[in-house]
């Protein structure tokens, strides 16, 4: 009987060591679990999905970790997806990012750099970039329309009311302009920029709203269009628009965090990095002010009105 009970004992350390052996790979795997990563398109052609596998692999590269890339539906998605934690890193345009802020759902540890344009040709400046933008209201170049007041009666293309230089910007600047948004003007939600410069060049809406520079990004999506020769540029917002954010979950451990961060940051010196920031026009991307993204609060509470 005692060496009976003495087996059993023997056998239950035996066990007891192997469930405590078995923790720390437990943890280690855990630790390794897949980040999942999450954009906004710029556009809707159905082509974003596969051009964003290479930032997943890129990313898994740098981190040593799967990393899972999905595409946001909208403004609204992706900081519902941050709210939840169904998202650990987000690449979000400035007004999403704040609003995300805002509700303790997102921390930025990056902001993009753009390429500079120049406000009078609408042109790319070379070799200059810059960490703000400004938002573009554009109409046919044969229209009569030369300032601000004259959309009045006008229909207008807009992005999603969380969309900072395709709706908040402006319609704050209409409305400090003296112009009544709920029926000085018809406003019409699209899907994205493409679709807001189609409407425009077919006489369906007269303006739209995009961030500054659209007629280039886009030029290639309209082979058989010069949008610079067919768009001009009404209005320019006087607010300066911070660029995206890399944003992340405040509670991200600091080793993944600095890993994100130093991922982004040599992203420009590959090829294959460039094609990717080239998915959001990005440039390049740098530490981050807090202070730039808090004029969207105020923006967004007058284009509320």
């Amino acid at each position: 009987m005692f060496k009976k009970i003495k087996t059993l004992l023997l056998s239950s350390l035996v066990l007891g060591g192997l469930v405590g052996a078995v923790q720390p790979n437990q943890a280690a795997v855990a630790q390794e679990e897949a980040l999942e990563v999450q954009f906004v398109p710029t556009n809707n052609d159905g082509s974003m999905e596969a051009r964003a596998q290479p930032l997943a692999d890129f990313l898994s590269e740098q981190l040593g970790r799967e990393v899972n890339v999905t595409l946001a539906t909208d403004y609204t998605t992706i900081v519902q997806a941050m709210a939840s934690g169904q998202v650990d890193l987000g690449i979000m345009p400035p007004a999403a990012y704040v609003q995300a802020r805002d509700l303790g759902s997102a921390e930025a540890i990056l902001t993009s750099v753009l390429g500079a344009f120049d406000d009078e040709t609408g042109l790319p400046v070379e070799g200059e970039t810059t960490g703000s933008f400004q938002g573009e209201i554009l109409v046919r170049a044969d229209s009569d329309m030369e300032e601000l007041t004259d959309l009045v009666g006008k229909k207008i293309a807009t992005l999603s009311p969380n969309s900072a230089s395709g709706y908040i910007y402006p319609v704050a600047e209409m409305i400090e302009a003296g112009i009544d948004v709920t029926s000085d003007v018809t406003l019409t939600t699209v899907n994205d920029i493409p679709s807001e410069i189609t409407a425009v060049l077919n006489g369906q809406q007269d303006a739209a709203f995009v961030f500054e520079g659209a007629r280039v990004v886009f030029g290639g999506a309209f082979p058989d269009n010069d949008l610079m020769e067919e768009l001009k540029v009404l209005y320019l917002t006087d607010g300066e628009i911070p660029n995206d954010a890399i944003a992340v979950q405040p509670d991200m451990d600091e080793e993944l965090r600095e890993a994100i961060k130093e991922a982004f940051l040599t992203m420009a010196d590959s090829e294959e990095g460039l094609e990717i920031m080239s998915l959001w026009s990005h440039e390049g991307y740098t530490e981050v002010d807090e202070s730039v993204y808090d004029q969207i609060s105020e923006y967004t509470e007058i284009a509320a009105q």
